[in-house]
Protein backbone atom coordinates (compact mmCIF):
# COMPACT_ATOMS: atom_id res chain seq x y z
CA UNK A 1 0.00 0.00 0.00
CA UNK A 2 1.14 3.53 -0.91
CA UNK A 3 0.09 6.76 -0.26
CA UNK A 4 -2.08 8.23 -3.05
CA UNK A 5 0.02 11.21 -3.95
CA UNK A 6 3.39 9.17 -3.99
CA UNK A 7 1.25 7.50 -6.49
CA UNK A 8 0.04 10.32 -8.49
CA UNK A 9 3.28 11.89 -8.79
CA UNK A 10 4.92 8.03 -9.62
CA UNK A 11 3.00 7.69 -12.93
CA UNK A 12 4.29 11.20 -13.79
CA UNK A 13 0.69 12.67 -14.38
CA UNK A 14 2.34 15.38 -11.97
CA UNK A 15 4.49 16.67 -8.73
CA UNK A 16 3.54 15.13 -5.48
CA UNK A 17 3.08 18.98 -4.27
CA UNK A 18 0.53 19.60 -7.14
CA UNK A 19 -1.21 16.00 -6.81
CA UNK A 20 -1.67 16.84 -2.99
CA UNK A 21 -3.47 20.43 -4.56
CA UNK A 22 -5.44 17.87 -6.86
CA UNK A 23 -6.84 15.85 -3.99
CA UNK A 24 -7.87 18.72 -1.54
CA UNK A 25 -9.79 20.12 -5.04
CA UNK A 26 -11.53 16.87 -5.03
CA UNK A 27 -10.65 15.81 -8.74
CA UNK A 28 -8.91 12.53 -8.02
CA UNK A 29 -11.35 9.53 -7.55
CA UNK A 30 -9.95 5.72 -6.87
CA UNK A 31 -12.48 2.63 -7.94
CA UNK A 32 -15.44 5.47 -8.91
CA UNK A 33 -15.35 7.20 -4.70
CA UNK A 34 -13.79 10.97 -5.05
CA UNK A 35 -11.04 11.11 -2.48
CA UNK A 36 -10.45 14.45 -0.79
CA UNK A 37 -7.80 13.20 2.05
CA UNK A 38 -3.73 13.43 2.06
CA UNK A 39 -2.57 10.08 2.70
CA UNK A 40 -4.88 8.07 1.62
CA UNK A 41 -3.32 4.40 0.79
CA UNK A 42 -3.89 2.29 -2.44
CA UNK A 43 -2.66 -0.68 -3.80
CA UNK A 44 -1.88 -2.24 -7.34
CA UNK A 45 -5.05 -2.83 -8.07
CA UNK A 46 -7.01 0.39 -7.32
CA UNK A 47 -7.97 2.24 -10.70
CA UNK A 48 -7.14 5.82 -10.02
CA UNK A 49 -8.65 8.88 -12.14
CA UNK A 50 -7.90 12.72 -12.03
CA UNK A 51 -10.68 14.58 -13.43
CA UNK A 52 -12.41 11.52 -14.70
CA UNK A 53 -9.61 10.40 -17.29
CA UNK A 54 -7.48 6.98 -15.64
CA UNK A 55 -3.58 7.26 -15.38
CA UNK A 56 -1.11 5.07 -15.88
CA UNK A 57 0.37 3.91 -13.55
CA UNK A 58 3.69 2.74 -15.32
CA UNK A 59 4.49 4.56 -17.83
CA UNK A 60 8.35 5.31 -19.29
CA UNK A 61 10.15 8.26 -17.41
CA UNK A 62 11.30 11.09 -19.64
CA UNK A 63 13.69 13.75 -18.74
CA UNK A 64 14.57 16.80 -21.40
CA UNK A 65 16.71 20.12 -20.52
CA UNK A 66 15.32 23.04 -22.60
CA UNK A 67 16.83 26.49 -22.93
CA UNK A 68 13.74 28.52 -22.59
CA UNK A 69 13.30 31.21 -24.87
CA UNK A 70 11.61 34.54 -24.00
CA UNK A 71 8.15 35.08 -24.10
CA UNK A 72 7.03 31.77 -22.68
CA UNK A 73 4.96 30.13 -20.17
CA UNK A 74 6.60 27.38 -17.83
CA UNK A 75 3.27 25.66 -17.26
CA UNK A 76 1.35 23.00 -19.28
CA UNK A 77 -0.82 25.10 -20.81
CA UNK A 78 -2.09 28.61 -20.98
CA UNK A 79 -5.63 30.63 -20.74
CA UNK A 80 -4.20 33.57 -23.28
CA UNK A 81 -2.93 30.47 -26.04
CA UNK A 82 0.42 31.78 -25.38
CA UNK A 83 3.88 29.18 -25.95
CA UNK A 84 4.06 27.26 -22.89
CA UNK A 85 7.49 25.68 -22.61
CA UNK A 86 5.91 21.92 -23.27
CA UNK A 87 4.93 23.23 -27.10
CA UNK A 88 8.94 22.63 -27.85
CA UNK A 89 9.00 19.20 -26.63
CA UNK A 90 8.92 16.77 -29.47
CA UNK A 91 6.84 13.54 -26.99
CA UNK A 92 3.07 12.44 -26.66
CA UNK A 93 3.82 11.94 -23.14
CA UNK A 94 2.23 14.09 -20.52
CA UNK A 95 5.81 15.82 -19.54
CA UNK A 96 5.47 19.27 -17.48
CA UNK A 97 8.14 21.72 -16.33
CA UNK A 98 10.36 21.52 -12.51
CA UNK A 99 9.32 24.66 -11.20
CA UNK A 100 9.20 27.63 -13.33
CA UNK A 101 10.51 30.54 -15.06
CA UNK A 102 9.21 33.72 -15.25
CA UNK A 103 7.62 34.97 -18.90
CA UNK A 104 10.88 36.57 -20.20
CA UNK A 105 13.20 35.04 -18.30
CA UNK A 106 15.39 32.75 -20.61
CA UNK A 107 17.33 29.83 -20.12
CA UNK A 108 17.25 25.95 -18.21
CA UNK A 109 14.33 24.23 -17.71
CA UNK A 110 13.76 20.57 -16.74
CA UNK A 111 10.82 18.70 -18.30
CA UNK A 112 9.64 15.04 -17.58
CA UNK A 113 7.09 12.66 -16.13
CA UNK A 114 8.88 12.01 -13.05
CA UNK A 115 7.11 13.20 -9.86
CA UNK A 116 9.40 11.58 -7.52
CA UNK A 117 12.19 14.01 -9.29
CA UNK A 118 10.00 16.92 -9.62
CA UNK A 119 9.32 16.68 -5.61
CA UNK A 120 12.92 15.66 -4.95
CA UNK A 121 14.29 18.58 -6.92
CA UNK A 122 11.58 21.29 -5.98
CA UNK A 123 12.22 20.51 -2.23
CA UNK A 124 14.17 23.20 -0.19
CA UNK A 125 15.95 20.81 2.42
CA UNK A 126 18.28 19.60 -0.91
CA UNK A 127 19.23 23.11 -1.52
CA UNK A 128 19.40 23.06 -5.56
CA UNK A 129 21.69 25.84 -6.47
CA UNK A 130 20.99 27.55 -9.64
CA UNK A 131 23.14 30.25 -11.86
CA UNK A 132 22.00 33.36 -13.70
CA UNK A 133 23.13 35.82 -15.85
CA UNK A 134 21.63 39.13 -15.22
CA UNK A 135 21.57 42.58 -17.10
CA UNK A 136 21.23 44.84 -14.65
CA UNK A 137 20.03 48.75 -15.29
CA UNK A 138 22.76 50.27 -12.68
CA UNK A 139 26.54 49.79 -11.41
CA UNK A 140 26.69 48.14 -7.89
CA UNK A 141 28.47 49.82 -5.13
CA UNK A 142 30.88 47.61 -2.96
CA UNK A 143 28.16 48.24 -0.18
CA UNK A 144 25.56 46.35 -2.77
CA UNK A 145 27.88 43.47 -3.52
CA UNK A 146 28.05 42.89 0.25
CA UNK A 147 24.70 43.28 1.22
CA UNK A 148 24.33 40.57 -2.03
CA UNK A 149 27.20 38.01 -0.26
CA UNK A 150 25.93 38.74 3.21
CA UNK A 151 22.22 37.72 2.26
CA UNK A 152 19.34 40.03 1.84
CA UNK A 153 15.83 39.16 3.49
CA UNK A 154 12.97 38.95 1.29
CA UNK A 155 9.54 38.79 2.76
CA UNK A 156 11.72 38.10 6.23
CA UNK A 157 13.49 35.53 5.04
CA UNK A 158 16.91 35.44 3.87
CA UNK A 159 18.39 34.71 0.44
CA UNK A 160 20.95 32.53 0.53
CA UNK A 161 23.70 34.28 -2.23
CA UNK A 162 26.41 30.95 -2.48
CA UNK A 163 28.17 32.90 -5.82
CA UNK A 164 27.86 36.18 -7.07
CA UNK A 165 30.74 38.10 -9.64
CA UNK A 166 30.26 41.43 -11.69
CA UNK A 167 31.47 39.81 -14.94
CA UNK A 168 30.80 43.30 -17.03
CA UNK A 169 30.26 46.89 -16.56
CA UNK A 170 29.12 50.16 -18.97
CA UNK A 171 29.74 53.09 -17.05
CA UNK A 172 28.51 55.26 -19.83
CA UNK A 173 25.78 53.51 -20.14
CA UNK A 174 25.06 52.24 -16.48
CA UNK A 175 24.69 49.17 -17.28
CA UNK A 176 26.24 45.97 -15.46
CA UNK A 177 26.02 41.93 -16.37
CA UNK A 178 26.71 40.27 -13.55
CA UNK A 179 26.57 35.77 -12.27
CA UNK A 180 24.65 35.03 -9.39
CA UNK A 181 24.04 31.51 -8.54
CA UNK A 182 20.88 31.40 -5.28
CA UNK A 183 19.34 27.97 -3.96
CA UNK A 184 15.86 30.17 -3.63
CA UNK A 185 12.85 28.99 -5.98
CA UNK A 186 10.33 31.96 -4.73
CA UNK A 187 8.58 34.29 -7.66
CA UNK A 188 10.58 36.48 -9.05
CA UNK A 189 13.17 36.30 -6.49
CA UNK A 190 16.45 37.56 -8.54
CA UNK A 191 14.64 40.31 -9.66
CA UNK A 192 13.07 41.31 -6.24
CA UNK A 193 17.26 41.15 -4.92
CA UNK A 194 18.18 43.60 -7.12
CA UNK A 195 15.25 45.65 -6.39
CA UNK A 196 15.61 45.52 -2.86
CA UNK A 197 19.03 47.53 -3.94
CA UNK A 198 17.39 50.16 -6.17
CA UNK A 199 18.46 48.32 -9.24
CA UNK A 200 16.21 47.50 -12.05
CA UNK A 201 16.85 44.33 -13.74
CA UNK A 202 16.69 43.89 -17.26
CA UNK A 203 17.55 40.29 -18.63
CA UNK A 204 17.77 37.51 -16.79
CA UNK A 205 18.83 34.26 -18.23
CA UNK A 206 19.05 31.17 -15.77
CA UNK A 207 22.55 29.71 -17.00
CA UNK A 208 23.35 26.60 -14.56
CA UNK A 209 20.64 24.03 -12.53
CA UNK A 210 22.89 22.24 -10.22
CA UNK A 211 25.78 20.89 -12.56
CA UNK A 212 23.83 21.30 -15.82
CA UNK A 213 24.20 23.75 -17.88
CA UNK A 214 23.10 25.17 -21.41
CA UNK A 215 26.32 24.89 -23.43
CA UNK A 216 26.04 24.71 -26.75
CA UNK A 217 21.68 24.54 -26.84
CA UNK A 218 20.12 27.46 -28.77
CA UNK A 219 17.04 28.91 -27.50
CA UNK A 220 14.14 26.90 -28.14
CA UNK A 221 16.35 23.91 -28.35
CA UNK A 222 16.69 21.07 -26.06
CA UNK A 223 18.06 17.39 -24.98
CA UNK A 224 17.06 14.85 -23.32
CA UNK A 225 18.88 13.83 -20.52
CA UNK A 226 21.19 11.09 -19.98
CA UNK A 227 20.72 8.28 -17.08
CA UNK A 228 23.75 9.02 -15.72
CA UNK A 229 22.71 12.66 -15.16
CA UNK A 230 19.14 11.29 -13.80
CA UNK A 231 20.98 9.50 -11.30
CA UNK A 232 23.41 12.45 -10.39
CA UNK A 233 20.14 14.79 -9.56
CA UNK A 234 18.21 12.05 -7.70
CA UNK A 235 21.83 11.90 -5.64
CA UNK A 236 21.81 15.60 -4.67
CA UNK A 237 21.57 16.40 -1.24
Amino acid sequence: MERLQKVIAASGYTSRRKAEELILNGQVSVNGKIIKTLGTKVDSADQIMIDKELINRNPKKEYYLLNKPRNTISSLSDTMQRKTVVDYIDTKTRIYPIGRLDYDTTGIIILTNDGELANHLMHPKYKIEKTYIAKLEGILTKEDIIKLEKGIKIDDRKVEVKRFKVKRKNIEKNTSIVEITIIEGRNHIVKRLFESLGIHLMKLSRTGYAFLNINDLKSGEYRPLTIKEVKKLYSLK
